[in-house]
């Protein structure tokens, strides 16, 4: 029987269910079937949409690098990023993968103009009143390692709070750090890959 749910993953968790010494996991928050496991992974220090299956099929559909699929990241960044940054960004950046040059796709970046609404994070990011801290999304099609800090940094507005928000329909709207949500399988391949 295949399961199919969607977590909310906390900040400084591990995407995985196996023991890291001296690190929370999400067995520390999910209770499953054994045989599940997250597809894909989140950065310990990210946090947002993960989604847990025992689906082999749907595990490789998402990950492939020839299935592209649209992952939405509210990102909040270091400084008062500036249209030039969120230009640059959108067009493609070098970043290092694997010690290699690597330039990322085109993306959809903007600034939010109201911050968008986000649980509290525990512990919050550090807060300096000189500085701004604005947040904008990122919209991507590729997840090379630590993507997306490397991207901003590349710019130099590095992260400070990285939310994955959005994998195609799906979304964690209305869900709070270490939530779990069941979703039918219908439905989950419905907003993942309009079938």
């Amino acid at each position: 029987m295949n399961y199919y749910f969607i977590i909310y993953k906390p900040y400084l968790v591990q995407s995985q269910f196996s023991p890291v010494e001296g690190k929370q996991t999400l067995a520390d928050f999910f209770d499953v079937p054994t045989d599940v496991y997250p597809v894909g992974r989140l950065d310990y220090d990210s946090e947002g949409l993960l989604i847990l299956t025992n689906d082999k099929q749907l595990n490789h559909r998402l990950l492939h690098p020839k299935f592209k699929h649209e992952r939405e990241y509210w990102v909040q960044v270091d400084g008062a990023i500036t249209h030039e940054a969120i230009a640059q960004l959108s067009k493609g950046v070098t970043i290092a993968v694997d010690g290699k040059q690597h330039l990322t796709a085109m993306a959809k970046v903007h600034r939010f103009e109201i911050d968008p609404e986000v649980p509290v994070r525990n512990p919050p990011i550090r807060f300096r009143k000189e500085i701004p801290a604005p947040w904008i999304s990122m919209i991507l099609h590729e997840g090379k390692n630590r993507q997306v800090r490397k991207m901003t940094a590349s710019v130099g507005f590095p992260t400070l709070r990285l939310i994955r928000y959005r994998i195609e329909q799906l979304t964690i709207d209305g869900m709070q750090p270490g939530d779990l949500v069941t979703i039918p399988k219908a439905s989950l391949f419905k907003q993942l890959f309009h079938e």
